[in-house]
């Protein structure tokens, strides 16, 4: 278990805001987890889950203590002749697992690659793209409790998956550090290249394989979404709108040109990005705060904006949408500190 005190959380959020906190705790093992939750020092200030901060916004210095993983390892827990149980450690850089993937040829993930984060936030999040989500391939998910230290795994149907959502944001939120995930993935590809321009994509790359499906993914999000390490962000600071089907045809007859996809809950998934640049958002910027100029569901820190000044802009922007459309947007990203 490693602790610093007083410590900047700049190196720990995408957006680079320079906030600090109490302290950081790393632990590296699920025991450490344990002993970390059953200690007085746990109980007696706020504690703050966070995997690589690529999900978050801080507002303000965070009187409490950091918790981060660094649990590592993958294992090969079973296989049979169509299919292989993987569990990755939380603390395993997300994108880094799913090369690992596709390199032993198990199909599932490659879709979701250079998605930032962590494993142990993949379930969190539901994380999810080009046509596919973390829940349909996740078997089960450890976690250590927050109040008492115990050990607790939860299947597939406990942890509660809708869109961009588990119940350990919901009903559970806070109550459970996530330490391992385990994942059942196909030995035969079965690739899903339907949504959007992956199919196109892979066409320019050659043959229809789980690497060039992967490497489909990241040149299309290279090609649309900024680099963390060059511009400050979160990905998609918005989720996509879910609205009824009746709704969604209102909508496309007066905007023709508004895309829609099916969603699995029988409604419509509005793109949030197309909503936001119909209402001249795109590549505008408010001090250093701004709406990124190839991809208008994501907001951006130019160097020095503040999260106040970041959250104020994403109020803007949903205000403007509501006003046009009458369409509410949801942020995902997770604002901590006063707003």
């Amino acid at each position: 278990m490693i602790i610093k005190k007083n410590i900047s959380l700049k190196p720990y959020n995408t957006f680079g805001l320079d906030y600090k906190a109490n302290s950081l705790t790393t632990i590296v093992s699920e025991e450490e987890a344990m002993s970390f939750f059953r200690s007085r020092e746990c109980h007696d200030k706020p504690v703050l889950i966070i995997g690589e901060g690529s999900n978050l916004l801080f507002t303000e210095d965070f009187n409490g203590t950091i918790l981060r993983t660094d649990i590592g390892e993958i294992n090969v827990e079973e296989a049979d002749s169509e299919n292989v149980i993987i569990s990755a450690g939380a603390g395993i850089n997300w994108d880094r697992f799913v090369e690992w993937t596709v390199e032993k040829g198990y199909c599932g993930l490659e879709n979701l690659s250079l998605i930032p984060g962590c494993v142990g936030a993949a379930p969190v999040q539901n994380i999810g793209a080009y046509g596919s989500e973390i829940r349909d391939t996740v078997l089960r998910v450890n976690t250590v409790s927050t109040s008492d230290g115990f050990v607790r795994s939860f299947s597939n149907d406990e942890c509660g998956f809708g869109y961009r959502n588990s119940v350990f944001k919901g009903a559970e939120k806070g109550k459970y550090l996530v330490t391992r995930v385990f994942f059942k993935l196909k030995l035969n590809p079965e690739l899903n290249l339907e949504y959007g321009s992956v199919k196109e994509e892979v066409e320019k790359l050659g043959d229809s394989t789980l690497r060039n499906v992967r490497n489909a993914v990241i040149n299309i999000r290279r090609n649309k979404l900024p680099d963390p390490s060059m511009i400050g962000n979160a990905g998609s600071f918005f989720r996509n709108p879910v609205v009824s089907r009746s709704t969604a045809g209102t909508l496309k007859h007066d905007h023709p040109g508004m895309p829609y996809y099916e969603d699995r809950s029988g409604g419509k998934k509005l793109a949030a990005g197309w909503l936001i640049e119909q209402c001249g958002w795109k590549g505008r910027r408010i001090g250093d705060a701004g709406v990124h100029d190839r991809q208008a569901l994501v907001l951006v820190n130019h160097g020095n904006a503040t999260g106040k000044e970041i959250f104020d802009l994403s109020e803007q922007v949903r205000e403007s949408v509501m006003k046009r459309f009458g369409v509410v947007l949801e942020r995902e990203v997770e604002i901590v500190g006063a707003i």
